[in-house]
Protein backbone atom coordinates (compact mmCIF):
# COMPACT_ATOMS: atom_id res chain seq x y z
CA UNK A 1 0.00 0.00 0.00
CA UNK A 2 2.77 2.33 1.00
CA UNK A 3 4.86 1.30 -1.96
CA UNK A 4 1.74 1.97 -4.47
CA UNK A 5 1.18 5.41 -2.38
CA UNK A 6 4.80 6.62 -3.40
CA UNK A 7 3.97 5.61 -7.01
CA UNK A 8 1.03 7.54 -7.54
CA UNK A 9 2.94 10.30 -6.03
CA UNK A 10 5.72 10.05 -7.99
CA UNK A 11 3.63 10.06 -11.34
CA UNK A 12 1.66 13.09 -10.60
CA UNK A 13 4.54 15.07 -9.58
CA UNK A 14 6.41 13.93 -12.74
CA UNK A 15 2.95 14.73 -14.62
CA UNK A 16 2.84 18.08 -13.43
CA UNK A 17 6.60 18.68 -14.34
CA UNK A 18 5.54 17.82 -17.68
CA UNK A 19 2.54 20.31 -18.04
CA UNK A 20 4.62 23.03 -16.56
CA UNK A 21 7.26 22.17 -18.96
CA UNK A 22 4.74 21.95 -21.96
CA UNK A 23 2.54 24.62 -21.10
CA UNK A 24 4.87 27.49 -19.28
CA UNK A 25 4.75 30.11 -22.51
CA UNK A 26 0.74 30.36 -22.14
CA UNK A 27 1.39 30.59 -18.60
CA UNK A 28 3.54 32.98 -19.60
CA UNK A 29 2.39 35.45 -22.46
CA UNK A 30 -1.67 36.45 -22.20
CA UNK A 31 -1.52 38.35 -25.53
CA UNK A 32 -4.23 40.25 -27.16
CA UNK A 33 -4.80 40.05 -30.87
CA UNK A 34 -6.69 43.27 -31.73
CA UNK A 35 -5.95 45.80 -33.82
CA UNK A 36 -6.26 49.37 -33.88
CA UNK A 37 -7.64 51.30 -37.26
CA UNK A 38 -6.06 54.30 -37.90
CA UNK A 39 -8.81 56.36 -37.04
CA UNK A 40 -8.62 54.24 -33.69
CA UNK A 41 -5.27 55.10 -33.35
CA UNK A 42 -5.51 59.15 -34.01
CA UNK A 43 -7.89 59.30 -31.15
CA UNK A 44 -5.20 58.17 -28.81
CA UNK A 45 -2.74 60.83 -30.00
CA UNK A 46 -0.59 57.07 -31.60
CA UNK A 47 0.04 56.20 -34.80
CA UNK A 48 1.15 52.93 -36.41
CA UNK A 49 4.89 52.31 -37.12
CA UNK A 50 6.92 52.75 -39.58
CA UNK A 51 3.52 52.21 -41.47
CA UNK A 52 0.58 49.92 -41.31
CA UNK A 53 1.52 47.45 -43.63
CA UNK A 54 4.83 47.10 -41.40
CA UNK A 55 3.55 47.06 -38.17
CA UNK A 56 5.82 46.85 -35.59
CA UNK A 57 4.40 49.34 -32.69
CA UNK A 58 2.66 52.65 -32.30
CA UNK A 59 4.46 56.19 -32.28
CA UNK A 60 3.72 59.67 -30.58
CA UNK A 61 5.65 62.99 -31.55
CA UNK A 62 5.47 65.68 -28.96
CA UNK A 63 5.83 69.10 -30.54
CA UNK A 64 8.62 69.65 -32.71
CA UNK A 65 8.95 73.47 -31.45
CA UNK A 66 9.54 72.65 -28.08
CA UNK A 67 12.39 70.43 -28.87
CA UNK A 68 12.61 66.86 -28.65
CA UNK A 69 14.93 65.60 -25.88
CA UNK A 70 15.12 61.83 -27.65
CA UNK A 71 12.81 58.77 -28.30
CA UNK A 72 11.71 56.64 -25.42
CA UNK A 73 10.95 52.68 -26.80
CA UNK A 74 8.55 50.99 -24.36
CA UNK A 75 8.28 47.22 -24.08
CA UNK A 76 4.93 46.29 -22.34
CA UNK A 77 4.62 44.02 -19.76
CA UNK A 78 2.79 40.29 -20.65
CA UNK A 79 -0.77 40.73 -20.83
CA UNK A 80 -2.74 42.95 -23.50
CA UNK A 81 -1.19 44.81 -26.50
CA UNK A 82 0.85 47.94 -27.13
CA UNK A 83 -1.99 50.43 -27.30
CA UNK A 84 -3.49 49.90 -24.02
CA UNK A 85 -0.12 51.54 -22.74
CA UNK A 86 -1.26 54.76 -24.15
CA UNK A 87 -1.24 56.38 -21.57
CA UNK A 88 3.22 56.10 -21.30
CA UNK A 89 2.83 58.50 -24.55
CA UNK A 90 0.42 60.69 -22.48
CA UNK A 91 3.31 61.42 -19.96
CA UNK A 92 6.12 61.28 -21.85
CA UNK A 93 4.96 63.48 -24.77
CA UNK A 94 4.61 65.78 -21.78
CA UNK A 95 7.69 65.54 -21.04
CA UNK A 96 8.88 66.06 -24.50
CA UNK A 97 9.85 62.54 -25.54
CA UNK A 98 8.74 60.56 -29.11
CA UNK A 99 7.54 57.68 -28.08
CA UNK A 100 7.69 54.49 -29.62
CA UNK A 101 4.91 51.56 -28.32
CA UNK A 102 6.40 48.73 -29.50
CA UNK A 103 4.28 45.41 -30.49
CA UNK A 104 5.51 41.82 -29.82
CA UNK A 105 4.90 39.13 -31.90
CA UNK A 106 1.78 37.13 -31.72
CA UNK A 107 0.20 40.90 -30.13
CA UNK A 108 -2.15 43.23 -31.49
CA UNK A 109 -2.56 41.67 -34.87
CA UNK A 110 1.17 40.89 -35.63
CA UNK A 111 2.42 37.48 -36.50
CA UNK A 112 4.20 35.29 -34.69
CA UNK A 113 4.47 33.32 -31.71
CA UNK A 114 5.59 35.18 -28.45
CA UNK A 115 9.05 33.56 -26.93
CA UNK A 116 12.48 35.64 -25.63
CA UNK A 117 14.15 34.71 -28.53
CA UNK A 118 11.19 36.07 -30.98
CA UNK A 119 11.01 38.96 -28.30
CA UNK A 120 14.37 40.13 -27.85
CA UNK A 121 15.29 39.83 -31.66
CA UNK A 122 11.99 41.93 -32.67
CA UNK A 123 12.73 44.44 -30.46
CA UNK A 124 16.39 44.70 -31.38
CA UNK A 125 15.08 45.15 -35.20
CA UNK A 126 12.67 47.72 -33.74
CA UNK A 127 15.75 49.63 -32.37
CA UNK A 128 17.90 49.04 -35.39
CA UNK A 129 14.90 51.23 -37.49
CA UNK A 130 14.73 53.76 -34.18
CA UNK A 131 18.12 54.27 -34.75
CA UNK A 132 18.11 54.73 -38.74
CA UNK A 133 14.81 57.16 -38.57
CA UNK A 134 15.31 59.26 -35.25
CA UNK A 135 18.78 59.32 -34.63
CA UNK A 136 20.19 59.20 -30.78
CA UNK A 137 19.05 59.63 -28.13
CA UNK A 138 17.41 56.28 -27.55
CA UNK A 139 16.17 55.13 -24.45
CA UNK A 140 14.45 51.81 -23.50
CA UNK A 141 11.96 51.08 -21.23
CA UNK A 142 10.62 47.38 -19.70
CA UNK A 143 7.47 47.19 -18.10
CA UNK A 144 7.41 44.10 -16.23
CA UNK A 145 7.98 41.46 -18.84
CA UNK A 146 8.98 43.81 -21.13
CA UNK A 147 12.39 44.74 -18.27
CA UNK A 148 13.35 41.06 -19.41
CA UNK A 149 12.87 42.14 -23.51
CA UNK A 150 14.38 45.48 -22.83
CA UNK A 151 17.69 43.43 -21.00
CA UNK A 152 17.97 41.28 -23.81
CA UNK A 153 17.82 44.26 -26.32
CA UNK A 154 20.84 46.27 -24.85
CA UNK A 155 23.58 43.14 -24.19
CA UNK A 156 22.50 42.14 -28.20
CA UNK A 157 22.26 45.30 -29.79
CA UNK A 158 25.05 47.48 -31.49
CA UNK A 159 23.20 50.57 -31.07
CA UNK A 160 24.20 52.94 -28.52
CA UNK A 161 21.12 53.31 -25.84
CA UNK A 162 21.57 56.31 -24.02
CA UNK A 163 19.63 54.90 -20.66
CA UNK A 164 17.21 52.33 -19.43
CA UNK A 165 13.88 52.77 -16.91
CA UNK A 166 13.00 49.34 -15.73
CA UNK A 167 9.23 49.87 -14.06
CA UNK A 168 8.22 46.75 -11.98
CA UNK A 169 11.31 44.64 -13.18
CA UNK A 170 12.43 40.90 -12.32
CA UNK A 171 16.02 39.83 -11.79
CA UNK A 172 16.37 36.73 -13.26
CA UNK A 173 12.40 34.94 -14.45
CA UNK A 174 13.83 31.54 -12.73
CA UNK A 175 13.91 33.01 -9.41
CA UNK A 176 10.53 34.54 -9.70
CA UNK A 177 9.40 31.20 -10.92
CA UNK A 178 10.82 29.54 -8.19
CA UNK A 179 9.35 32.27 -5.37
CA UNK A 180 5.52 30.86 -6.96
CA UNK A 181 6.43 27.01 -7.58
CA UNK A 182 8.81 26.18 -4.89
CA UNK A 183 8.17 22.57 -5.53
CA UNK A 184 9.08 22.58 -9.07
CA UNK A 185 12.54 22.09 -10.12
CA UNK A 186 11.22 25.61 -12.80
CA UNK A 187 14.96 26.23 -13.51
CA UNK A 188 15.78 23.00 -15.23
CA UNK A 189 12.24 23.28 -16.77
CA UNK A 190 12.44 27.04 -18.02
CA UNK A 191 12.46 28.04 -21.94
CA UNK A 192 12.67 31.25 -21.34
CA UNK A 193 15.15 33.08 -19.18
CA UNK A 194 15.23 36.54 -19.47
CA UNK A 195 18.53 37.13 -16.46
CA UNK A 196 18.46 40.87 -16.63
CA UNK A 197 20.99 40.45 -13.95
CA UNK A 198 23.11 38.41 -17.23
CA UNK A 199 21.91 40.83 -19.99
CA UNK A 200 22.98 44.57 -17.90
CA UNK A 201 26.10 43.13 -16.31
CA UNK A 202 27.99 45.50 -18.87
CA UNK A 203 25.62 48.11 -19.54
CA UNK A 204 27.41 51.50 -18.81
CA UNK A 205 24.46 54.08 -19.21
CA UNK A 206 22.09 55.45 -16.36
CA UNK A 207 19.48 53.23 -15.77
CA UNK A 208 16.08 53.94 -13.17
CA UNK A 209 14.26 51.21 -11.28
CA UNK A 210 10.92 51.69 -10.15
CA UNK A 211 9.52 48.81 -8.12
CA UNK A 212 6.05 48.30 -6.17
CA UNK A 213 6.13 48.38 -2.49
CA UNK A 214 3.78 45.30 -2.28
CA UNK A 215 4.21 43.58 -5.87
CA UNK A 216 2.01 40.20 -5.52
CA UNK A 217 3.26 39.32 -8.71
CA UNK A 218 6.99 40.18 -9.25
CA UNK A 219 7.72 40.52 -5.02
CA UNK A 220 9.65 43.39 -4.33
CA UNK A 221 13.06 41.87 -3.27
CA UNK A 222 13.54 40.17 -7.01
CA UNK A 223 13.62 43.67 -8.36
CA UNK A 224 16.01 44.98 -5.54
CA UNK A 225 18.45 42.54 -6.31
CA UNK A 226 18.87 43.50 -9.41
CA UNK A 227 19.34 46.72 -8.69
CA UNK A 228 22.04 45.50 -6.21
CA UNK A 229 23.79 44.07 -9.02
CA UNK A 230 23.65 47.26 -11.31
CA UNK A 231 27.12 48.05 -12.40
CA UNK A 232 26.31 51.74 -13.63
CA UNK A 233 24.79 54.82 -12.63
CA UNK A 234 21.35 53.78 -10.92
CA UNK A 235 18.87 55.60 -9.13
CA UNK A 236 15.87 53.36 -7.30
CA UNK A 237 11.88 54.75 -6.94
CA UNK A 238 10.05 52.58 -4.56
CA UNK A 239 5.87 53.07 -4.58
CA UNK A 240 5.11 51.95 -0.90
CA UNK A 241 1.63 50.17 -1.10
CA UNK A 242 1.55 49.94 -4.82
CA UNK A 243 1.02 46.55 -5.65
CA UNK A 244 2.03 45.27 -9.45
CA UNK A 245 -1.15 46.54 -11.10
CA UNK A 246 -2.08 49.63 -8.87
CA UNK A 247 1.34 51.70 -9.46
CA UNK A 248 0.43 55.22 -10.11
CA UNK A 249 0.61 56.18 -13.79
CA UNK A 250 -1.30 59.58 -14.03
CA UNK A 251 0.66 61.92 -16.29
CA UNK A 252 1.13 64.36 -13.59
CA UNK A 253 2.36 62.41 -10.99
CA UNK A 254 6.19 63.37 -10.09
CA UNK A 255 7.98 61.09 -10.49
CA UNK A 256 7.54 60.87 -14.58
CA UNK A 257 9.83 64.00 -14.68
CA UNK A 258 12.28 62.65 -12.16
CA UNK A 259 12.80 59.65 -14.19
CA UNK A 260 13.48 61.61 -17.55
CA UNK A 261 15.71 63.84 -15.94
CA UNK A 262 17.68 61.13 -14.39
CA UNK A 263 18.35 59.75 -17.57
CA UNK A 264 19.00 62.82 -19.73
CA UNK A 265 20.73 64.95 -17.11
CA UNK A 266 23.22 61.38 -16.94
CA UNK A 267 23.01 60.96 -20.39
CA UNK A 268 24.29 64.51 -20.99
CA UNK A 269 27.20 64.15 -18.64
CA UNK A 270 28.37 60.85 -20.12
CA UNK A 271 27.96 62.87 -23.45
CA UNK A 272 30.13 65.46 -22.41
Amino acid sequence: MLITTIVLVCVGYLGLCAFMYLHQRSMLYFPDASELSPLQARELGLRHWPSSEQFRGFVAEPDPQQGIRGTVIIFHGNGGAAFHRFFYAKALVKQHFRVLLAEYPGYGGRDGQPAETALVQDGTTLLELAHEQFGPPLYLWGESLGCGVAAGVVRQTRVPVAGVVLFLPWDTLANVAATHYPFIPVRWLLRDRYDSVANLRHFQGPVAVLLAGEDEIIPTHHGRQLYEKLMTTKKLWVMLGAGHNSMPMAADQIWWQEVTDFLTKKTALLID
